[in-house]
């Protein structure tokens, strides 16, 4: 997958370019791959079936479909709401370089399959589920997500259990997905917004942490604050509206919260930076644009890296941070803001993982990928095999390949086991390759 350049001078340079065409194609398998409900007759992963078709809500409304989260079968709100709002942004940005790979449709779609459940999800104006699935109930389960025999409650937010990052998010990605389908099917689109409005008015209406609430979350996606996601979702209605009740409001909450003194950062937890790149470009200011330009020029100059030069901001799924700040360093180069350094630097991080780290870590990609992810549905052999506990302790690949998958990364000194039982290292997830994704997408348009 490496296309060598050379220019030959004194000195012979050659650099190695990876086809991020085929990377961007591989990451929509991996979503493919992580689907929930009933699939559809065109899949592509062809050795995942329909499973958890008896999703249902306390008065049995329909939730099936959305996502599995990671490599379990818990579908939690809100990264996967994270998930499909990054993964929007992307291809609304990015939408030339989609185009050019092939996968404009195919984005589209892994987005609907979000935004689809959503709708499904968001029950009354101020109800919606946030989670389906027990955590450490599930996680006691190694086994195809069709033969799944546990039960799967459902867990909501209404007015007296609020969740306003939840909301929030979940409007955004409505928001976001609304503008990728608005030339595309219009009506679809306009929907998404009567929805993305209703639950920002929830959100900011009936304030409170969803972790709070939907207490089962707390200890694999607990809240650090509800603020950010306000701003982010009414920052995204305003750019899906052209409304600029939602612009002000964005900007006044961006102030009554004092979200300039927060710490750059972006992740499914924290969308600060992300914040800040949405409101410069939409009002041009130059003190959101300095806030940007802060962050990335600490993640450059500043921030830890491994001593082959990934950039290390946390030791779980550290692919997942490099990724994320790639994705912001392109965006703020997209602002003119250092654009030829900031746009090496994202190639740096994307490409380590590609392979320039000593290996790839994406699946099914590049040489010496992982063969031992930790996931569930891919290392079970097809049906009527046997998978439980003994698939997950032996020492065998997995049965099927989770093409395009991004696995959390090596550690700080750039060491990593592909092991089926390090899920700091080895497990994937949804929200992993959000911000891979749409970085690869930023890349392939920028032409670096």
């Amino acid at each position: 997958m490496r296309v060598f350049f050379c220019l030959l001078s004194a000195l012979a340079l050659c650099q190695a370019a990876y086809d991020y065409k085929t990377v961007l194609k591989n990451s929509l398998l991996f979503y493919e791959a992580q689907r929930s409900g009933k699939l559809p007759a065109d899949k592509k992963v062809t050795w995942r079936k329909d499973s958890a078709l008896n999703d249902k809500g306390q008065k049995g409304e329909d939730l099936t479909g959305g996502y599995y989260d990671a490599g379990d079968f818990v579908k939690f709100g809100f990264p996967m709401a994270y998930t499909v709002t990054v993964l929007a942004w992307g291809l609304v940005d990015y939408e030339s370089a989609y185009s050019t790979a092939g996968a404009l449709d195919d984005g589209r779609k892994a987005l609907k399959w979000g935004t689809d459940y959503f709708l499904k999800a968001h029950t009354a104006a101020n109800e919606f589920y946030g989670q389906v699935g027990q955590g450490d109930v599930d996680h006691a389960y190694w086994g195809r997500p069709e033969d799944m025999t546990m039960s799967r409650p459902a867990y909501k937010i209404d007015t007296s259990k609020p969740g306003s990052d939840l909301a929030a998010e979940t409007a955004a990605a409505l928001a976001a997905t609304a503008i990728a389908y608005k030339s595309a099917d219009s009506t679809y689109s306009n929907n998404l917004i009567t929805h993305a409005k209703q639950l920002f008015d929830f959100a900011n209406n009936y304030r409170g942490k969803y972790s709070d609430s939907i207490t089962d979350a707390k200890n694999f996606y607990a809240s650090g604050d509800y603020k950010d996601e306000l701003v982010w979702a009414a920052a995204w209605l305003y750019r899906a509206t052209n409304d600029n009740t939602y612009l002000t409001k964005a900007e006044s909450l961006y102030n009554e919260f004092g979200l300039g003194s927060w710490n750059g950062a972006f992740n499914w937890d924290n969308k600060i930076s992300g914040v800040q790149v949405l409101l410069a470009k939409l009002t041009s200011k130059q003190a959101y644009k300095d806030k940007v330009q802060g962050y990335v020029d600490y993640l450059v100059s500043s921030q830890k890296k491994t001593p082959k030069g990934l950039v290390y901001i946390d030791q779980w799924g550290t692919l997942r941070h490099a990724a994320n700040s790639a994705l912001i360093a392109l965006q703020a180069a997209d602002l003119g803001i250092n654009a030829a350094s900031y746009r090496q630097y994202a190639k740096k991080q994307i490409d380590y993982a590609l392979g320039d780290g000593g290996r790839s870590y994406v699946v099914g990609f590049g040489t010496n990928p992982p063969v031992r992810p930790h996931h569930r549905s891919s290392s079970c052999p097809d049906a009527p095999a046997a998978c439980d506990w003994n698939t997950y302790n032996s020492a065998g690949p997995n049965a099927h390949v989770l093409t395009g998958a991004l696995v959390g990364g090596p550690d700080s000194n750039d060491s990593y086991t592909d092991s089926r039982s390090d899920y700091i290292s080895n497990e994937v997830a949804t929200d992993y390759n959000a911000g891979f994704q749409s970085a690869v997408a930023g890349l392939l348009k920028a032409g670096v």
